[in-house]
């Protein structure tokens, strides 16, 4: 299905509605939750050079519980904020917000020099 005001996304083919239930701006696609670096400043300006994909890598919560998708671009890695909008796939905003969980924050390495049992020293008798 075609839209009127729409986009087609470059990561999964999807035909995208700009028009958004939830935000005035829709800059990512519903389906695979991946964007383009299009906005350089503010949200719709389109003045981005670099116009590669954003990939969708974290999300947060904002005020009142407003979950934002973080994207980085894959060709300068800048990062953007963008706002859910109400049609988003909602299992992989949730997979996204899993993430951390499948990760120890700290890096658990085998020791590579297992600390060794201290000599006793035996005494002469």
């Amino acid at each position: 299905m075609v839209f009127a005001r729409s986009f087609n996304c470059e990561h999964c083919g999807v035909d995208v509605s700009l028009d958004a239930p939830g935000t005035t701006h829709r800059n990512h696609c519903p389906s695979c939750l991946w964007s383009r670096h299009l906005d350089r400043n503010v949200p719709g300006d389109r003045k981005a050079d670099c116009s590669a994909g954003m990939e969708p890598i974290a999300v947060t919560v904002r005020g009142e519980g407003r979950w934002v998708l973080i994207h980085r671009c894959t060709n300068c890695g800048r990062l953007r904020l963008n706002k859910t909008a109400g049609d988003d796939n909602v299992l992989l905003l949730m997979r996204l917000a899993a993430l951390p969980l499948t990760m120890p924050f700290i890096p658990f390495a085998p020791d590579p020099d297992p600390p060794r049992k201290p000599r006793t020293r035996k005494t002469k008798v």
